[in-house]
């Protein structure tokens, strides 16, 4: 980004950029009260935003991109998301739904990222899945 013609350093535009994707979690996920925790990560497993206390340990982002691609590899033995072992009840190239007891995740694979929701026992997970793939099918319909 160039300061002379914009006045914005490079730096703001990146928060700039940041920031409308930590809205994505915020306002669209965690927000609309079907969601209790969230996160947006890249194809390559790059944090693009997350709500407080959420964070993939590491090699989750790997394993959770090698569902969508390989949706067979994580049915029998479970993902685990946010350090929580989850069964599989759902994996195809664009969904993966676990579940843990009365909560679980969803994770919803768009064109160039992978939003996660996670629900508690408080939300259905029918309210929880329909948040995620909502936003999802939003994103694909802009190019992301």
């Amino acid at each position: 980004v160039s300061t002379q013609s914009t006045g914005v350093s490079s730096l703001s535009a990146l928060l700039v950029y940041i920031m409308s994707w930590q809205s994505y979690v915020d306002d669209q996920l965690v927000g609309t009260g079907n969601i209790k925790q969230g996160a947006i990560y890249g194809h390559d497993g790059s944090l693009w935003a997350a709500s407080p206390g959420f964070a993939l340990a590491a090699g989750e982002p790997q394993k959770l991109t090698q569902a969508f691609n390989d949706p067979a590899s994580c049915s029998a033995t479970g993902l685990s998301v946010n350090g929580v072992k989850h069964q599989i009840i759902k994996a195809e190239p664009s969904s993966v739904y676990g579940k843990k007891g009365p909560a679980g995740f969803v994770a919803v694979k768009t064109t160039q990222c992978i939003l996660l929701g996670c629900y508690d026992e408080t939300t259905q997970p029918g309210l929880a899945t329909y948040t995620v793939e909502k936003l999802g099918d939003y994103l694909k319909e802009q190019g992301y």
